[in-house]
This record gives structure tokens, C-alpha cells and sequence, in this order.
């Protein structure tokens, strides 16, 4: 091999080199759950997960503007109609059209008016601007391939001093988990400071509620 050749060759893997050390493989994540939706409706579900008190610390109450992302069959999304009442509305957001076509049929059965379903994007909820007070993801974060876009959006549909509430357990992405600092990195990443961490989630087998504020 000439002198030169090897040179060019030796820098180029260099560079490269150099490219993969700044840009690090994204982390993995999980397929997006298509399955039956009756995994969600246990009848404990509600004790377990002690969704009221979910919805107190998120400060989801009468007359509030929430969202639901990655909604699922509407389990949460219809607990924070109730809640939030006549005067507020409830975003169900997903990007599977089969389980955004449930969520309507149910909010028309169990005649919630407020509910709003919405066919997001993976990386974009597709929410008005500062439109929401508050915003959960329920044991979907870690299906998320584009986290810091799709939490950029969603800091972006927030109105001032709105909350967003991740919960979900360990894990390394493509188990159905995803480890509690990666989180808060991501989430550092789109804008957000962690306001406060529970692990009271633990009697629905996850690890951790996460609770974001956008930063100042």
C-alpha cells in the first residue's frame, strides 16, 4: 500500500471514529404494543396504581386541559375526564388508529363528551400549542423511538407550569422497560427539569413516576 493511501486511510478511520464517539446508537426501544386492549382494564388497576393520587400530583382537577399520550384503550384517559369534569377536555393520544377508533366508541358509551382523541405521530402528539396543563405517559415511554423530539413537541403543547408525569419501570428500551436516568437525561435533553420522583407505582409492577416541569 503507497504512503499516501495508508495515510488517507488512517485518517478516515479516524474520523469515523471520531463521528461515533459524539454520536453515541440511539438506546433501543420497544415495539409499540398492538394487542388486546383488556390487558389494561384489570379490576384492581385503579387501587394499584393509585391513579388519584396520580392525577392529584400531575394537578389534573375540574376544569383542566390533559393529555393522555399513548393512550391504550382510554383506561387513564377516561378516569381523567371524570375528573377534570364539563369545563376541562382530555387529549387520548396514540398513533395506532385501531385503539384511537376504541377510545371514541368508549368515550361515546360512557358518554364523556370531553374526551379528544387524537392520531398522533411517534415523535409528534400533534397538540395545539400551550393547549395542555398536563401530561402522562403511562408504561409507553420506553415504545418512544424519537424521545427528545416527541418531548420537545409535548413541552411545546404545554402551557406555563403545566407537569408532565412519566411512569414506568427499568429497563434497557427493548425489554419494555427503560432505566429512570436515561429518562431524565431525555428529558433534560428536550427542556425539562425533574420536579419530583415516587415509587408508590410499585404495586402495579413499575419502578418510578417521574414528574417534569419545563425549564425556566
Amino acid at each position: 500500500m503507497h504512503v499516501r493511501s495508508a495515510s488517507v486511510l488512517a485518517l478516515a478511520c479516524l474520523l469515523l471514529g471520531n463521528a461515533t464517539a459524539r454520536e453515541p446508537p440511539p438506546r433501543g426501544t420497544s415495539d409499540p404494543y398492538t394487542g388486546e386492549l383488556s390487558i389494561f382494564e384489570t379490576p384492581d388497576r385503579d387501587a394499584t396504581l393509585q391513579t388519584g393520587r396520580v392525577m392529584d400530583l400531575l394537578g389534573i382537577k375540574p376544569g383542566s386541559q390533559a393529555a393522555d399520550i399513548g393512550a391504550g384503550s382510554g383506561w387513564f384517559t377516561v378516569r381523567a375526564a371524570r375528573r377534570v369534569g364539563a369545563d376541562g377536555v382530555v387529549y387520548a393520544v396514540e398513533i395506532n388508529p385501531a385503539y384511537v377508533r376504541h377510545i371514541k366508541r368508549r368515550a361515546k358509551k360512557e358518554k364523556l363528551a370531553n374526551i379528544r382523541t387524537v392520531l398522533g405521530k411517534p415523535d409528534d402528539p400533534l397538540l395545539a400549542k400551550a393547549s395542555v396543563d398536563a401530561v402522562l405517559l403511562l408504561k409507553t415511554y420506553h415504545e418512544v423511538e424519537k424521545p427528545v423530539a416527541l418531548l420537545r413537541n409535548l413541552r411545546a403543547a404545554m402551557r406555563p407550569g403545566a407537569l408532565l408525569g412519566i411512569i414506568d419501570r427499568n429497563g434497557i428500551g427493548t425489554d419494555h422497560g427503560l432505566n429512570a436516568e436515561v429518562v431524565i437525561k431525555e428529558a433534560a435533553e428536550a427542556g425539562f427539569v425533574l420536579e419530583a420522583q415516587h415509587d408508590f407505582v410499585k404495586s402495579e409492577d413499575l419502578d418510578y413516576f417521574l414528574i417534569f416541569r419545563a425549564a425556566d
